[in-house]
Order: C-alpha cells, then structure tokens, then sequence
C-alpha cells in the first residue's frame, strides 16, 4: 500500500477533529441580546430586608440561589402590572426547556407597601404562575431595594384618599452575582426569552 492513500486519511481524520472542535467551542462570544441592556459586571446588590408572599424574610440570599426576573409593581396596577406578570408567565414557560438550576424565577417587589400585604401578593402573583414570588417591606426598604435597582416610583393622589402609583416598568435580570441586564418596557414574551438566554450564556463565558 503506498504511503498517500495513508497521507489523505490522515488530513482528513485531522480535519474532522479541527472541524469538531470548530463546531463545539470557536464561535467567538456569544451574540448580545437584542432588546435587553447586558450590564458588565453585575451590578451588586445591596442587604436587602424584605417579606416574602408567605411571611417569610427575604434577603440576598434570595438572590444568590439562582437566576431571577425582577419586576416592581403594586396589585391595584390597572395595566401595565397585569400585562407584565402575564408576560413573564409566557416567557418562563417559553424557557422550561433549560436545566432547572438555569430556568429564572420570577419576583415582583411591591411599590405599594402600605396596602400590599404579604398574603394579598401571594393571591396575586400566583394568578398568573404557581411558581411566582412576591415581596414587600416597610416603605425605607422598599425605598432602598427600588434605588438600589434604579426604579422610580411615586404615589400619585387621585382624590377622596384614592391614590395610585407611578412607577419604573422595566424587568432586571438578576444573576446569583448581581443584576446582569435591564429589559425595557414593553415587553414581549419571546424577545424576553431569547435575551434570557444569551445573556445567561455570556454571563457563563465571563465567569
């Protein structure tokens, strides 16, 4: 047997390995998301001292357990809280296929504390997905957790003791490291997923 026909096998057994390798791992960083603001590094977190839907203390440990989509909002929202958490319902459905330690949790933080008690947002929250947290506090933490995230909100008097609340309707994309992303409202469900999943792929090739 002559020495090329071994020649040629050779080549192209070390070009199927390159190629292999190619496919697997050298595509360069992984494509930004499309709607959504990657912040590099995390932003860290603050002590955070809130209530969770069951009464339960909720702090940065909360946080570190694993990926959240963050939201802040009040249970008397007339549209924009509603139209939100039905969104991110979509959108953890649309992201059921990831492992479970990669699939987000979903958290509304409530800018109404004096009327959203901790009972009342579980009712709430689990409207629209059995997995949804909530979380409230006295109005200086509730305060402090908002301006830690950067979220504006204020009460709005309506009349007769009404009163509404103007607030931030953006979602945050928090890492077990700190916020990692800021999607601003609207929302689609989709386009939502998809920035989930690439920044939690770059999030995983900058660590």
């Amino acid at each position: 047997m002559s020495a090329r026909p071994l020649l040629i096998g050779a080549v192209a057994i070390v070009a199927f390995a390159v190629g292999a390798i190619l496919a697997r791992g050298w595509h360069g960083p992984s494509p930004a998301p499309t709607h959504a603001t990657e912040i590099a590094p995390p932003r860290q977190l603050p002590e955070v001292t809130l209530t969770d839907q069951d009464g339960k203390p909720l702090d940065a440990t909360f946080f570190r357990q694993g990926w959240t989509l963050v939201f802040f909002g009040f249970t008397r929202c007339p549209d924009v809280c509603p139209t939100t958490l039905a969104t991110l319902a979509r959108t953890r459905a649309a992201l059921a296929d990831l492992p479970v330690a990669q699939q987000p949790r979903v958290l509304l933080v409530s800018v109404d504390p004096e009327h959203d008690r901790a009972s009342l947002l579980g009712d709430y929250v689990r409207h629209y997905d059995p997995t949804f947290h909530a979380a409230t506090g006295n109005p200086d933490a509730v305060r402090a957790v908002a301006a830690a995230f950067g979220v504006p909100y204020a009460r709005v008097a309506l009349g007769e003791g009404a009163y509404t609340i103007d607030h931030g309707a953006g979602v945050f994309l928090v890492a077990p490291d700190g916020i990692a992303a800021y999607s601003g409202a609207p929302h689609d469900a989709a386009v939502l997923a998809r920035d989930y999943r690439l920044v939690l792929a770059r999030h995983g090739q900058g660590r």
